[in-house]
């Protein structure tokens, strides 16, 4: 066994060499409790409740140190007031957001359901087919006219009908009606092709006079068209009325005319 010579102030000491040794034991011991070590070794240690002179036994978990499964949600959390999760931070710019975000949602659902006209545009009579009746003194045509059909809505829009009166100097000489025509696609287009079979006879025999005449060549006569297109769409129901004057060339042949109201007379058919 040796010694150590210790100098202490002025004073020396001799430290037995079993004693440092000692010493240099329980230091590592303290540098492992308060190094890495420690916490890893406390975790392996189970609950244990002290109870003393001045302690009590938990009366949630009776000292086990668990929550029971089937007093979970029977038990409440007491939170100090002054606990930052009562303050929530930046709530201004929560509610702000949610509100821009509401008023954006809202907006995209009323732009693209809001429900739009279909708009109606007559393409005019593209073709009239003329007969003349001697022995009935009648005039007898078949008018196709065309109508184009814009669908502005972001859903489907359905042609319910298509209905055309004709009137010659006020009297109905002609009807046509046609149901569930067709179905516009979104942001689509349609044309719709229909004719009209007119009879001008007892009501006005000039007219078989005039458009009879040979010495005539273009036997133009005016006659009032109105038509009126139905559609739905989503809980909507809508009606365009179309109402316009169209010259007609009863001379025995067959009429083609254009948009523009300018039209081009194909050879007389003899």
């Amino acid at each position: 066994m040796g010694t150590l010579w210790s100098r202490s102030g002025s004073s020396l000491s001799l430290l037995p060499e079993r004693q440092r040794s000692e010493r240099q034991e329980e230091d590592s011991d303290n540098t492992s409790l308060d190094g890495l070590v420690r916490p890893e070794d406390i975790a392996q240690f189970p609950y244990v409740e002290f109870t003393g002179r001045d302690s009590i036994t938990c009366p949630t978990c009776q000292g086990t140190g668990r929550i029971p499964s089937d007093q979970v949600n029977e038990l409440v959390a007491l939170i100090p007031y002054s606990d930052q999760r009562l303050r929530p931070q930046r709530t201004k710019l929560y509610v702000v957001l949610s509100v821009v975000l509401c008023l954006l949602a809202s907006s995209l659902v009323a732009f693209f359901l809001f429900p739009r006209s279909v708009v109606v545009v007559d393409d005019g009579i593209h073709s009239v087919t003329v007969l003349l009746n001697p022995s009935g003194k009648n005039v007898l045509m078949n008018m196709t006219s065309t109508l184009n059909l814009s669908n502005p809505n972001f859903f489907s829009v359905l042609v319910q009908s298509v209905s055309c009166q004709v009137l010659y100097m006020k009297t109905e000489i002609g009807t046509q009606q046609l149901d569930s025509v067709t179905t516009i696609l979104p942001l689509g287009h349609s044309q719709v092709n229909y004719t009209v079979s007119v009879t001008i006879g007892s009501s006005a025999p000039y007219v078989y006079a005039f458009c009879s005449m040979p010495s005539i060549k273009v036997h133009n006569i005016v006659v009032y068209m109105r038509t009126t297109v139905k559609t739905s769409y989503m809980v909507r129901t809508s009606q365009n009325s179309l109402e316009a004057y169209r010259y007609i060339d009863c001379g025995s042949n067959t009429t083609r005319y254009r948009a523009d109201g300018q039209h081009r007379s194909p050879p007389l058919l003899l």
